[in-house]
């Protein structure tokens, strides 16, 4: 029972994650007001509690004893490349999570943001959504054996 709590717990994350960035990516794109600005961070933190849920599960999943066993993960190339895509993405994020914490502090000191870095944070959200999808097909490929090398 709990392996699949779990396992749907993993498969939600997806499902809020992927749209929030999408979100976040179009309130990037848009004005940057104080409306906009609100979109932006009300997505990013749906993203982050996304991928928090994400992390929590994954580790559970590979590590807990919960599914396949840890060995199956370990063994297999496609959970590696999984792990890059993961690792690829949270790189990614370093500088939109700095930016956006510093927003955030600004504009709870009544401050006004300089969003002229904007562009190239839409640009690396979309690369990080590109990468979540693509992430997803390896994800659903190891889970069905693809690449699994046994013993």
């Amino acid at each position: 029972m709990l392996s699949a709590v779990v396992s749907s717990l993993h498969l939600l994350a997806l499902a809020i994650g992927l749209p929030a960035v999408f979100v976040r990516g179009r309130a990037l794109k848009g004005r940057l007001d104080a409306d906009g600005l609100r979109r932006l961070l009300a997505a990013d933190n749906v993203w982050g509690i996304a991928a928090l849920l994400w992390i929590v599960t994954g580790l559970l999943r590979a590590f807990g004893g919960l599914e396949k066993g840890t060995e199956f993960y370990l063994r297999s190339p496609l959970f590696w490349t999984k792990l890059a895509l993961f690792l690829a993405i949270l790189l990614l994020e370093i500088r939109p999570m700095v930016t956006f914490i510093r927003w955030r502090v600004q504009l709870g000191r009544g401050g006004v943001v300089d969003t002229s870095v904007a562009p190239r944070l839409y640009t690396l959200n979309h690369i990080e959504l590109a990468l979540v999808v693509v992430m997803v097909f390896v994800a659903s490929m190891m889970a069905r054996g693809f690449g699994f090398s046994p013993r």
